[in-house]
């Protein structure tokens, strides 16, 4: 009898103290909804992209149009250049994501025409043509009509670091890699960055080519804390191109996690083929080619990339 006694009191204790933790972790719902997607981003940390890779080849699976690409881009140096560790930026979770496309025509939630980007006046012909977002004229990831001239895996963020030719106050500040990336006054060192998207549980890697949605002073947002604006396309945070919405099977909007990459983190897939601003086709002309200056290849494709 005693020792039934002693032991009821023991679960009164436990439960007691169980809750007294509980109380003084998680204050109120507010933190409680914080530490819950702190698990979130710590399970997007686990995801790894679905490449299959091999010696000689890659097969890219999924519910997208498949096929094989030739042998490893960058060979062994790429291995050598590319070992040193990730930097780890932090995940923009549950961001409304629309379309855009180079080419596309101004309508009533898209206000300016994109034959035009925020850092290439000419980017229609820089590009090489209408990317087309009509899956019937498109094939792996690429217009049917040509071969881009640049990366078809391409987005827009609402924050420009040049305005007026000049480089906003704000943005050694603000932009992690300024001080690795900073070349001259009014030269941008966010185009081409990579990001990281997932949806689902598909990861795509993509290139920084133009400022929006809407916007191109949030800076708050794009390395900050805060959430996207509310605008015409609830709230949209991030635009994509077709490319992006047919490998990880968007709707015209629809909802993903991104976060700023390393080169060094990317993975190899349909994002690596095409481009004159491509990371990787830069490095695949510039090494084993005698008549380049591998130095300056690697100077410029690595200038941006963080060294904490």
């Amino acid at each position: 009898m005693r020792l039934s006694i002693i032991r009821s009191l023991c679960v009164v204790v436990l439960v007691f103290c169980g809750k007294a933790v509980a109380q003084s972790q998680y204050e109120s719902s507010t933190d409680f909804a914080k530490y819950a997607m702190k698990l979130r981003e710590n399970a997007l940390l686990k995801i790894e992209p679905k490449v299959i890779m091999s010696p000689t080849k890659t097969v890219f699976n999924g519910d997208g149009p498949r096929y094989l690409t030739g042998p490893s881009l960058m060979g062994r140096d790429r291995d050598v250049a590319l070992s040193s560790g990730p930097g780890r930026y932090p995940w923009k979770l549950g961001i409304a994501t629309t379309i855009f496309w180079i080419g596309e025509r101004p309508s009533g939630n898209n206000p300016v025409p994109n034959d035009r980007s925020s850092w290439d006046k000419n980017w229609y012909y820089s590009y090489g043509g209408y990317d087309s977002p009509d899956p019937i004229a498109r094939r792996n990831f690429i217009p049917l009509s040509f071969i881009p001239r640049q990366n078809p895996f391409y987005v827009a963020l609402p924050y420009n670091d040049v305005e007026g030719g000049h480089t906003k106050s704000e943005a050694s500040q603000v932009i992690p890699w300024f001080r690795q990336a900073f070349v001259r006054d009014g030269e941008s060192v966010l185009k081409s960055r990579w990001i990281e998207i997932h949806h689902g549980n598909r990861a795509c890697y993509a290139q920084w080519e133009d400022c929006g949605p809407f916007r191109t002073d949030h800076w708050q947002y794009v390395f900050g804390n805060e959430r996207p604006r509310p605008n015409l396309n609830r709230g949209a945070g991030l635009d994509v191109s077709p490319a992006v919405r047919d490998y990880l099977g968007l709707g015209n909007i629809d909802y993903c996690d991104w976060r700023f990459v390393e080169f060094r983190e990317v993975p190899s897939g349909p994002w690596a083929m095409y481009g004159d601003n491509n990371t990787f086709v830069l490095l695949r002309r510039g090494y084993g080619n005698p008549g380049n200056n591998e130095g300056y290849v690697r100077r410029v494709v690595f200038r941006n990339e963080s060294t904490d």
